[in-house]
């Protein structure tokens, strides 16, 4: 999750809000790419997952990566997070590492950037004797033995999390995805962008489904991550059905958030507890304890972070319905969106596949996913076809756009791991059972050993 955010001065009127997202616009020759992905850091000799201050532990982590020029970002006398070149590094609540890549042009950079992180990561883990490994849930150690991070929002949403939705705790502490940000022009390509990401959000959960355990047994799910997030906040998740009726706007999306309850107001390093209620309230100055507060527009910033549907909007499109996975297959998420969303064949050939989709068949297709992934049904065909459709309306995309690196290499050579999964017709998560079952003989530390990304 985010590092605390900075976004201008006092919000004069709603229209501030509007113009926060609106002013995202941008003309295709400044689209960029934003990568995101956690993974779990444990210790190498017990395979449970590092604390804060134990050695190895998360703060030994922080601190090495310094050598290689990241900034420290404090709370208190805490570091929680660093800073670089427009990336950042930061911490979930349960200590999943979080890289948040800067926005670049093509593929290329993103997965050199990735690839950057992964050698910084494995130098201190190496020295540390910490492994990282990259999966939807984690896969073995208990609640009890999941240590929370010194954040003080973490705090306020671990009291709150129960309240809302019964998989709160589950979805902060153990879980760990991939995400995609990227660019849109106007307001009528981010909706356009916007709808065709939620109805595809299922099928890219089913490529990348890759959470089938949990404390050290099958769960019963393929990508129990995506599992969980049907009962996390539904006033702050879910497909936002509302994103394909007619009047969708930037306006429209801020009336939602306005009413999304907030977690937070920050102010002098510190974090005020207004977990229930909602930003409109604290523009109307109606909340008791922060009425003498003037709202800023940074405290949007850090509100529209603390949203989680499917897709969400900020100054830019995130995608976030995968699970982490292998190393190798990180790059192929961003290599899928953009072949949809940045050639605009492409993006009209993935709205006519989903234009029609009507929001209970969408609603169908996500719950059915993180159970059934590539076997969920849909019409008269199923996800996995679905998929095969995806990648090759992406692939295209990817070829027409021509982003090439200094060795005449297309981004499209990314989607690569992606095109296997399909080809073989059975995700990571089927592998991983199938190891378990097989020849781990039920012994999942098989998986540290077989899948640490260091």
């Amino acid at each position: 999750m985010s590092i605390p955010q900075s976004a201008g001065g006092p919000i004069a009127s709603r229209d501030d809000l509007v113009k926060h997202l609106s002013d995202g616009c941008k003309p295709k020759s400044e689209w960029r790419i934003g990568t995101e992905h956690e993974k779990f850091v444990y210790d190498l000799n017990t395979h449970l997952p590092v604390a804060y201050t134990t050695k190895p532990g998360i703060r030994q982590l922080l601190d090495g990566m310094k050598r290689f020029g990241w900034e420290p970002v404090l709370e208190g006398d805490n570091i929680i997070g660093l800073t670089q070149d427009k990336a950042s590094l930061s911490l979930e609540p349960g200590g999943q590492f979080e890289l948040s890549g800067a926005p670049l042009r093509t593929v290329h950079e993103t997965c050199a950037e990735v690839n950057t992180h992964l050698a910084q990561t494995r130098e201190i883990c190496d020295e540390i004797g910490a492994g990282v490994i990259g999966m939807g849930f984690a896969p073995t150690w208990s609640m009890d033995q999941t240590h929370q991070m010194p954040k003080g929002r973490y705090q306020i949403m671990r009291r709150y999390m129960p309240t809302v939705g019964g998989y709160g705790h589950e979805m902060m502490f153990r879980t760990c995805t991939v995400q995609v940000n990227l660019d849109f022009s106007s307001e009528a390509d981010m909706i356009k962008k916007f709808r065709v990401g939620l109805a595809l959000q299922p099928v890219a959960t089913a490529l990348l489904a890759n959470s089938p355990f949990r404390e050290g047994k099958p769960n019963g799910f393929l990508s129990y991550r995506s599992q969980i997030w049907t009962d996390v906040d539904n006033a702050r998740s879910g497909m936002l059905p509302w994103v394909f009726d007619d009047g969708m706007s930037f306006e429209r999306y801020v009336d939602y958030a306005l009413d999304v309850p907030m977690y937070f107001v920050y102010r002098d390093g510190k974090y005020i507890d207004v977990a229930g209620k909602s930003f409109r309230d604290f523009l109307a100055r109606k909340i008791p304890g922060v009425k003498d507060i003037e709202p800023m527009m940074s405290d949007w910033a850090d509100h529209l972070t603390t949203i989680f549907p499917e897709v969400r909007l900020k100054k830019f499109l995130e995608m976030r319905g995968a699970d982490s996975g292998q190393w190798r297959r990180i790059c192929g998420m961003p290599a899928l969106w953009v072949g949809i969303y940045y050639d605009q064949v492409a993006l009209d050939a993935a709205w006519d596949l989903v234009k029609d989709w009507t929001a209970e068949e969408r609603q169908a297709m996500r719950d059915s996913v993180p159970k059934q992934a590539f076997r969920t049904p849909f019409r008269n065909t199923t996800v996995h076809q679905l998929a095969h459709r995806m990648l090759e309306i992406s692939s295209a995309g990817l070829k027409r756009r021509a982003a090439l690196d200094s060795g005449g290499m297309s981004e499209d050579g990314f989607l690569n791991p992606l095109r296997e999964l399909v080809a073989r017709g059975h995700t990571r998560a089927e592998e991983l059972l199938k190891n378990y079952h097989g020849p781990w003989n039920r012994d999942l530390t098989r998986a540290f050993k077989e899948y640490n990304f260091l």
